[in-house]
């Protein structure tokens, strides 16, 4: 991956998962003319990346977290046929996934795999980063949930993503919980541990995420996440076509084109959403309580089932540290909290 100059100008290569991230904002429902119709505008932009998928990952769809509208490899082939300049991205968290949903997505096409780890548990990616480096795909490991591990932690476990095998590693804000001082100290440690691109995914709940990518660029991040008018879970994402503007002021290079990319935005927000993401009294908590923004509307269903604040509820699953994969834990705290009362 180049992370050189171009000319005098610094590049920035940008990773969009609008159509993985994206799809928790809309129950995982996207079908194969919206995929298309989006992969084919960023691909028009020059977006380097385009991430599909469920959107918590390859063999993710389940009763549990929900059903995807189309399979792994239907969404793979969509995206791969719209894509004749950038290149196709998938994410895995082990657990979900398995080296037969890798096997399978670098046989569709996938150019650049990411394995997905909570910020502690860097070690059950080693297989499976291995897997990838066997298939030829470019291996990338990230840390979920990164606010709840300090940046002497961080900078340990992508120390290990990269004795691995990883050829990029980074961090994820989840829950949308950095400041932008937060996201420098850490991503400060992380370059300083590993020789290899470092990566920032920011969340917008505390309507950050463009000002924290803009840190994690200055700390030393040459990997950022964007998506298409910031769709993505909960609040949603670093917005994409702001991030390229925001760059274009900056002095970076991106490879993008503005008015392309504010087409492929208009062409996110015209096809795969029924509104654009905002920040709410609810996602402001979720972020404030450090809790993975995808937790959103299973949150928000439970609490109105158990009557029951979902502000209260946020702020409670942040308490008792629930992450994604723990699901199952929002209706046991609802009912504490009902019960409490």
């Amino acid at each position: 991956m180049d992370v050189s100059t171009s000319g005098q100008r610094p590049t920035v290569l940008i990773h969009d998962p609008t159509l993985r991230d994206g799809h928790h904002a809309v129950g995982h429902q996207l079908d194969a003319d919206q995929l298309h119709a989006y992969a084919h505008a960023a691909n028009a932009a020059g977006v380097p990346v385009v991430e599909v998928g469920h959107g918590n990952g390859l063999g993710a769809s389940s009763l549990q977290i929900g059903r995807a509208k189309l399979p792994d490899a239907a969404m793979l082939n969509t995206v791969r046929d719209a894509l004749t300049h950038s290149k196709m991205g998938v994410f895995m968290a082990p657990g979900w996934g398995t080296a037969e949903d890798l096997r399978a997505a670098v046989a569709h096409g996938a150019d650049v795999v990411r394995i997905a780890a909570h910020c502690t548990e860097a070690d059950v990616t080693e297989r499976h980063l291995g897997v990838v480096r066997d298939l030829g795909a470019e291996a990338q490991g990230v840390l979920l949930m990164s606010h709840m591990a300090s940046p002497g932690q961080l900078a340990e476990q992508c120390a290990r993503l990269a004795l691995f095998g990883a050829q990029a590693v980074g961090i994820m804000d989840s829950a949308g919980h950095y400041l932008p001082s937060d996201v420098t100290e850490r991503v400060h440690a992380i370059a300083a541990a590993v020789n290899l691109p470092v990566i920032f995914h920011g969340h917008n709940n505390l309507s950050l995420a463009v000002a924290n990518s803009i840190a994690a660029i200055e700390a030393g991040a040459c990997i950022i996440d964007a998506t298409a008018r910031g769709f993505g879970a909960g609040a949603g994402n670093t917005q994409l076509e702001v991030l390229v503007a925001v760059l274009e002021r900056r002095g970076f290079d991106t490879g993008i084109g503005l008015r392309e990319v504010l087409h492929a935005a208009d062409v996110a927000e015209a096809r795969l959403m029924k509104a654009q993401p905002v920040i709410d009294s609810v996602s402001l908590a979720s972020g404030l309580a450090g809790v993975f923004s995808g937790f959103r509307k299973p949150v928000l269903a439970t609490a109105r089932r158990e009557g029951v604040d979902p502000v209260d509820l946020f702020l409670a699953l942040g308490e008792r540290q629930v992450v994604a994969g723990q699901e199952d834990r929002i209706v046991d705290v609802a009912r504490q909290l009902k019960a409490s009362r």
